[in-house]
């Protein structure tokens, strides 16, 4: 069908919808929880290694679930996959309410649990992103996906944010992830009316890795990607606690989101349509500085208008970055030798890149923290780590982006 008015001519499938649908339920959920998830375990140890040796668990099973999801998707469905995905994050949020204030007695199976439950979904929701659209429906889904994250991201954290901040001790946090669970739960029965997609053939991994001395955008696309990682491990879950810790409150915390989430919601739409091919470097060069210069806001003199300035900062440049980012990377994909056959594997090199930086992000954070003093070692990681975004454009620039005019 087509929704002219709303966003141009762009053709859209059932299945293209249902993933948009499955993608904004699981944004919805994660915008409610994951923001608190970092700040729960805070308020019950008060160590930043404890949050580095959870979030280091969930990276380190993420990759090793991609390699593992992607032979199932291979040999059975993707759709399996998928569901897979959504109950292990399903598993997830139960284990968090049955543990309760005992949680950092098990961090490294709650990363367990949360980094299986995101390779099998990531995986999944990736390769079905490549199969259920096309060049010129790439922008827009990923556009209107970034729209459907930020929507959550507006209500999730601020709704999360006012119940927690109006019950005693963990009450509201229990509340919240009961929440998540159920909208998990629609999201399995939403995956059963998706198409099934059975792959065939063998599942060539090493060979999709060796071609990156092949290809050389599939190699530049991946070194981007750890990059990328490399940003992303530790700010992932050191800015929440730094507001957490500005203010001691949740409530203030589901502000920032709602700030970054408004702001995100505008910058995506007006991306989605605005970004067309012959802007795609441009708008990574604009939207990776912007994001490294936005850190000096909270490197020096934290107070949370600087958090809240910082949250309307990051909110304008990541759309910039990631719309045209994200599409790149599917076209290299689909030009790469094989992808029709090969897809899935070309989806688990490039996670398996994003999270080895993640993973060398945390683990530089746990050292660091180690032998230096928290408060004066933070900041210079946060510089230093930081730039991870703003280094993807020195891969792209040098692409071959020809094949995108066709």
């Amino acid at each position: 069908m087509r929704v002219k008015k709303l966003i141009g001519e762009v053709e859209l499938t059932k299945d293209l919808i249902l993933l948009l649908c499955i993608g904004g339920l699981y944004s919805l959920s994660v915008a409610l929880s994951n923001t608190f998830v970092n700040v729960y375990l805070w308020k019950q140890s008060g160590k930043f290694v404890d949050l580095g040796i959870y979030n280091l668990s969930i990276v380190v099973f993420q990759p090793f679930t991609f390699i593992l999801a992607g032979r199932i998707a291979k040999k059975v469905d993707r759709i399996v996959v998928l569901r897979l995905g959504v109950i292990f994050l399903t598993t997830y949020y139960l284990t968090v309410l049955l543990v309760g204030t005992k949680a950092t007695d098990f961090l490294i199976l709650l990363g367990a649990l949360l980094g299986i439950g995101y390779g099998f979904y990531w995986l999944a929701y990736n390769v079905l992103t490549f199969e259920v659209t096309e060049p010129e429906t790439r922008d827009f889904f990923n556009g209107f996906l970034g729209i459907m994250n930020s929507l959550g991201g507006m209500m999730g954290p601020f709704v999360a944010g006012w119940i927690i901040s109006r019950l005693e001790k963990f009450t509201g946090y229990f509340i919240v992830f009961g929440i998540s669970l159920f909208l998990f739960a629609i999201a399995v029965v939403l995956s059963f009316s998706l198409k099934r997609r059975p792959a065939h053939g063998r599942y060539v991994f090493m060979e999709v890795y060796r071609e990156r001395n092949n290809n050389a955008n599939w190699r530049l696309i991946t070194n981007a990607h750890f990059f990328q990682g490399l940003r992303e491990g530790t700010f992932v879950f050191i800015i929440s606690v730094f507001v957490y810790i500005t203010t001691g409150s949740e409530l203030a915390l589901g502000t920032f989101g709602l700030i970054n989430s408004g702001v995100s919601f505008l910058v995506y739409y007006i991306a989605s349509r605005l970004i067309k091919n012959q802007y795609r470097k441009k708008a990574i060069l604009i939207g990776g500085v912007g994001l490294y210069l936005s850190i000096l806001l909270i490197v020096f003199n934290l107070s949370y208008v600087k958090l809240l300035l910082y949250a309307a900062s990051i909110a304008v440049f990541y759309p910039l970055l990631l719309v045209p980012y994200i599409s790149l990377t599917y076209d290299v994909i689909g030009r790469s030798k094989n992808a029709g056959d090969m897809r899935v594997e070309y989806i688990v090199i490039r996670e398996l890149f994003l999270n080895l930086g993640r993973a060398v992000s945390i683990i530089v954070f746990l050292v660091a923290i180690s032998f230096f003093h928290e408060e004066k070692i933070i900041p210079i990681l946060l510089l230093i780590l930081g730039a991870g975004h703003t280094c993807i454009y020195f891969f792209i620039r040098k692409m071959n982006l020809q094949f995108q005019t066709s």
